[in-house]
């Protein structure tokens, strides 16, 4: 029986968790679903990932509304990708925030990643008949921002590139908590599709310098404790140094991408084959993983058919 491809098997609605952080942080997780971030100030609020969907993003707000009646008046998008963005309509913010790179990759790719993760995802994009079309920030910014609300700050700030060219985290200096998207997971696999493996350690680096007391990652569990912190960038780095030097070691000496895959299954199956989306991000982590190795820096556009085309040659 041949294997569905990436999520298109996966149906089934996950549990919601909603975890307070950091005094008026919350973490918005569901079983390895994106997460979102909840970032209450003195007299409003800023999600962090608007979900996929407007109905998806209105579980957000739910469990907003059981914390607080302030208006939610900022959205910041951690990057690009579809599942992260397209619910934004639903917040009706008044100011959505990007890197000016995440902005710039929206414009060259936006509706190509779209077409793609429908696709991928069948049960996230559910109701996608609400989304009102690619999702532009109000404002952008190229190393670092801050924002008030109220008497509360909060940092936007690019620390380096890792799952995709134009990551931000989210970092609050009163509680010291930082929402990472998916820079850092939880017992979920990095996606690497459009990622940037050499520069990812070093960006986890940046992270764990700032000596966090809590992360909230970009899928599964909220990480409080600088204990747990650190065990999930370590375990972030083991993952996507797994991966690059199990494809590479292929690469370079000319072996194919199947091969490549044998040997990922080979290294990172015993560790993290029970990982949430592992099997659905492991046939794109390889394909980037092997051009990286064989010198192409910029990400490959993602389409739906370039999808089926990889998917088809991996199958054999």
């Amino acid at each position: 029986m041949a294997k569905a491809f990436a999520s298109a098997g996966d149906m089934a609605d996950k549990k919601i968790s909603f975890t307070e952080v950091g005094e008026g942080l919350w973490a918005f997780t569901a079983e390895g679903d994106p997460n979102s971030g909840v970032i209450i100030g003195d007299d409003s609020v800023m999600i962090v990932e608007a979900q996929a969907t407007p109905r998806l993003a209105n579980l957000v707000i739910e469990k907003v509304r059981e914390v607080t009646d302030k208006p939610i008046t900022h959205l910041a998008l951690t990057h690009y990708h579809a599942v992260r963005v397209l619910g934004a309509s639903a917040y009706d913010a008044r100011e959505i925030i990007m890197s000016d790179t995440a902005q710039s990759m929206v414009a060259e790719r936006g509706q190509e990643d779209w077409d793609s993760e429908f696709d991928r995802f069948p049960r996230l994009f559910q109701g996608h008949e609400s989304i009102p079309g690619l999702t532009w920030p109000t404002t952008t910014f190229s190393d670092r921002m801050s924002v008030y609300l109220g008497n509360r700050r909060v940092d936007l700030m690019k620390v380096g590139r890792a799952h995709t060219a134009g990551d931000i985290v989210i970092h609050v200096p009163d509680q010291n908590v930082m929402f990472t998207g998916d820079i850092v997971e939880y017992h979920s696999a990095c996606y690497c599709g459009d990622g940037h493996y050499t520069d990812w350690p070093q960006t986890l680096e940046n992270i764990r310098a700032y000596d966090l007391d809590a992360i909230a990652p970009g899928r599964g569990d909220a990480l409080v404790g600088r204990d747990k912190v650190n065990a999930a960038l370590d375990n972030t780095a083991d993952f996507v140094a797994s991966t690059y030097d199990a494809v590479k070691r292929v690469a370079v000496k000319g072996g194919s991408l199947q091969e490549a895959m044998a040997n990922v299954r080979a290294v990172c199956d015993p560790k993290f084959g029970d990982y949430a989306i592992y099997e659905h991000c492991l046939p794109f982590n390889v394909a980037r993983a092997y051009d990286e190795a064989r010198g192409i820096d910029t990400p490959r556009i993602w389409t739906a058919e370039r999808d089926k085309e990889m998917w088809a040659a991996l199958q054999g």
